[in-house]
């Protein structure tokens, strides 16, 4: 489950042309944000959600998802996570460096 601390606020503002736009942060580590926002592409003229990475205010790598299935997405990644048992995830090389 994601700590408190590292979710920003969901910000919802309703810029010039009346549409609001949704963003939030995940604090990733190493001063690396997970981005998550409601977008709109004036060449198709449809809303999308963007995915994307960044650091230092600049996008690294993004991911356009329907916003229809923005919720199926994040189910199944708490599924994945509840399987795998995410929650209490040490990687390997982690668990080493803790032993010496």
């Amino acid at each position: 489950m994601a700590k408190k601390d590292d979710m920003e606020e969901i910000i919802a503002d309703i810029d010039d042309d009346d549409t609001p736009t949704a963003y939030t942060e995940i604090k990733m580590g190493g001063g690396w944000y997970m981005a998550i926002s409601l977008e709109r592409s004036e060449r198709f003229d449809k809303e999308y959600v963007e995915i994307s990475k960044e650091r230092a205010g600049k996008k690294r790598a993004r991911f356009n998802l329907s916003p229809k299935h923005t919720r199926v997405l994040g189910e199944a990644l708490i599924r994945f996570a509840d399987e795998n048992d995410l929650d209490n995830f040490v990687s390997k090389s982690s668990s080493k460096e803790d032993d010496e």
